[in-house]
């Protein structure tokens, strides 16, 4: 299972209230703030929801 690095790169005002609580959920506070995730079918499917908000970047 691999990992990837998920970045917020866009501000969640005027989004709906399930985006603004899946961006929680993957624990991104602030614009820039990156964090580690396993590559698991949940944070995959978390972070195509917000796809639009995030960049994401696989590690090793």
């Amino acid at each position: 299972m691999g990992k990837i690095k998920v970045t917020k790169t866009k501000s969640a005002i005027n989004r709906t209230k399930n985006q603004k609580l899946t961006l929680k959920a993957l624990g991104l506070k602030k614009i820039g703030q990156t964090v580690e995730h396993d590559a698991t079918p949940n944070i995959l499917g978390m972070v195509r929801k917000v796809k639009h908000l995030v960049s994401v970047e696989e590690t090793k």
